[in-house]
């Protein structure tokens, strides 16, 4: 068999991801502040990008400074003294501040600090201990002993080591390090360093001064009946009445079982909406929020008839980083132009699809889909799902996500559909306006949706949807008192 070389001619199509157009595909799916993000960090990294400043305009100035001139009715004399005047020497004690507290007030002004430096910190569980143990009259073993108990404590507060891993770390006894967590157990918040529930909420029992026989009975042996509201089981076991098993029962509900949770290290996420819808007489307006988004443009400095641009002298690396940066530039300004335009055509088309939601509200959510959206603004479906990713609109109901208006179908006995949406609304509804003492089954409440919304749902869907909601089955909602 002979080898030989040969040369052929082959076409093809293929899809390129320049690095462009992945970065306007990123664009679409950022978040606002995600987006701000994105903008400073280009605006720093790329010296031909800058933020437009707002310039008044000349005659509008002009006008202003007429205007002034008109209101001041003083001569060039007393205009003259009132700018040399000395007006602390002038007001004298009468001064709010001394020129030698305003010297000081210069050297370290409130203004000129960070922001972190005027701004406390939030206590985390971790130190509010450390400072609790820092207050007692332990020995250097016993500090070392509830530093390592303190250091294996978990978010909500309940210890994840064994007494025999910290005695080995600490090489002390068990009984040493048992003690030491007897006191760490009484700090505030009680019951921190618990290895149970069960222990817990005894150690805030212990704390309150309650040693009823009964209520100990209950947290160490039936927390289980309590939580599946078993209640005639406990009435027969202890043999008292329903009255006196409410106020046991509401002791026990009182207690923390999570001690540490209050210091846990997350902070709250305010949403700030991408768009707003206002009704204005009959018709609803779409706003975009660009507030905090920087309006972009080039640097006159290296663009246009600037002389650096056209110097020849320039290096030749010199002129290729400007024209990269100016070509990157560029892209950024038309993919957030895009970005925003998109992001308007699919509000304006799902407030074309739900308009009865932006009027009467979540019950009249209608069944929608990507691809409806998609064929309607003619663009691909991957586009509408990547800019209703994480994007938020304020409506006259309240704030939603995007992917909130796109919901599956439901089946009605008329031949027409309604959204699963505005039967989880129903449920929920339904949920919070029933008897506590006779709540709704999952199979009433399907039949009730049938009668009232005259759609064909099955108790499963009922319990599917339920379970979605975070609402508890029949017979944990029941109260028995």
């Amino acid at each position: 068999m002979s080898l030989e070389l040969r040369q052929q001619l082959k076409l093809s199509q293929q899809l390129v991801m320049t690095p462009q157009l992945q970065q306007a595909i990123k664009l679409l799916q950022l978040s606002r502040v995600e987006l701000l993000e994105v903008v400073q960090q280009e605006l720093m990294e790329n010296p031909i990008l800058e933020e437009a400043q707002y310039q008044e305009d000349e005659q509008t100035v002009r006008d202003i400074n007429e205007e002034a001139g008109r209101k001041t009715s003083l001569n060039s004399e007393e205009q003259s003294m009132i700018k040399n005047a000395d007006w602390e020497n002038y007001l004298g004690e009468f001064s709010s501040s001394s020129k030698q507290s305003a010297s000081q007030e210069r050297e370290a002004p409130e203004e000129l600090q960070s922001f972190e430096a005027r701004h406390s910190s939030k206590p985390s569980l971790e130190g509010h201990l450390f400072w609790q143990l820092q207050l007692q009259d332990f020995s250097a073993r016993d500090m070392l002993i509830g530093e390592e108990i303190i250091g294996n404590l978990d978010s909500r507060g309940y210890l994840q080591a064994t007494i025999e891993e910290i005695a080995h770390s600490t090489d002390t006894a068990q009984e040493q390090v048992e003690a030491v967590l007897k006191r760490i157990q009484h700090f505030d918040p009680v019951g921190v360093g618990a290895r149970n529930i069960k222990e817990c909420l005894l150690l805030q029992l212990e704390a309150l001064n309650e040693d009823d026989p009964v209520l100990t009975s209950l947290v160490q042996e039936h927390l289980e009946d309590i939580e599946k509201n078993r209640i005639a089981v406990l009435l027969k076991k202890f043999n008292i009445s329903r009255e006196y098993m409410q106020e046991y029962i509401g002791v026990i509900r009182s207690l923390d079982p999570f001690p540490g949770a209050s210091y846990g290290t997350e902070e709250v996420v305010y949403i700030s909406p991408d768009i707003f819808v206002y009704k204005y007489e009959d018709e609803f307006i779409i706003l975009l929020n660009e507030e905090g988004l920087p309006s972009l443009q080039l640097s006159s400095y290296y663009t246009g008839d600037n002389q650096l641009v056209k110097d020849k002298t320039n290096k030749k690396e010199e002129n290729e980083y400007i024209q990269e940066k100016t070509r990157s530039a560029v892209w950024l300004m038309k993919s957030l132009h895009q970005r925003q335009r998109t992001l308007y055509k699919v509000m304006q088309s799902i407030l074309k699809f739900q308009r009865d939601f932006f009027e009467h509200g979540v019950s009249q959510l209608k069944p929608l889909i990507l691809k409806e959206v998609a064929e309607d603004i003619e663009m691909h479906e991957s586009t509408v799902s990547r800019i209703t990713t994480n994007k938020y609109v304020s409506t006259p109901y309240g704030i939603f996500e995007l992917k909130f208006f796109f919901n599956s179908a439901l089946s009605m006995d008329g031949g027409g559909h309604v959204g699963s949406a505005s039967v989880k609304a129903a449920i929920k509804k339904m949920v919070r306006e029933e008897d506590p003492l006779k709540p709704l089954s999952d199979e009433v409440i399907a039949t009730t949706l049938k009668q009232k919304l005259d759609v064909n749902i099955a108790r499963r869907t009922v319990a599917k949807y339920r379970m979605a909601l975070n609402i508890p089955s029949s017979s944990k909602r029941k109260k028995y008192f």
